[in-house]
């Protein structure tokens, strides 16, 4: 039986790369927004990243994946199962029925807030906050936030794609970050 090749470890997401698309001026004039769509469709690029995140929290005892609103439960839903771990949506406001813990927060370019129905953690539960893309971490501080405030522990952070040029990295504090595709 002849052994395939393994792609070298700089190209493992060169697909995944080459199916992000830049749409200019959305949502406003100035911002190159970063479109996953094309990635989604594809089930060989979003496998790839599925099990580049879930690798560095195989076997780190996560409790639960807090997926932000909207395309974090993409993610996040799918690494919540992979882990064996309970999925928490951070939802926009007044998207959930019951009682919730809120935070308002900045992003690049706006003000949003965050909603989490209250004690969907328990006391300790150690917590992977999940989203698609990492910018200037007002929306990552927003939700690490709301897991503290339930008394959860945020173990990290992870990101499908990280514009580095936001720094958001650097407003997340010490918390760590796994971030897969870097512009």
């Amino acid at each position: 039986m002849t052994t395939m090749p393994q792609p070298d470890v700089a190209d493992r997401f060169a697909h995944a790369r080459s199916l992000v698309r830049d749409v200019p001026d959305f949502p406003k004039a100035g911002i190159v927004f970063k479109d996953i769509t094309p990635l989604l469709a594809s089930p060989r690029a979003f496998h790839s990243l599925l099990d580049g995140l879930a690798e560095p929290f195989i076997g780190e005892g996560i409790d639960a994946v807090v997926g932000i609103e909207a395309r974090g439960f993409i993610f996040g839903a799918a690494l919540a199962a992979r882990l064996n771990a309970s999925f928490v949506p951070a939802r926009k406001p007044g998207k959930l029925p019951a009682a919730v813990d809120r935070v308002e927060y900045e992003t690049e370019y706006s003000t949003a807030a965050l909603e989490m129905h209250t004690g969907s953690l328990r006391e300790g539960a150690r917590t992977l906050i999940v989203d698609d893309v990492l910018a200037t971490g007002g929306t990552a501080v927003a939700a690490a936030s709301l897991v503290e405030r339930q008394g959860a522990v945020v173990h990290a952070l992870a990101f499908a794609l990280e514009l580095t040029f936001l720094g958001g990295r650097g407003r997340v504090g010490a918390l760590p970050v796994v971030s897969l595709l870097r512009y």
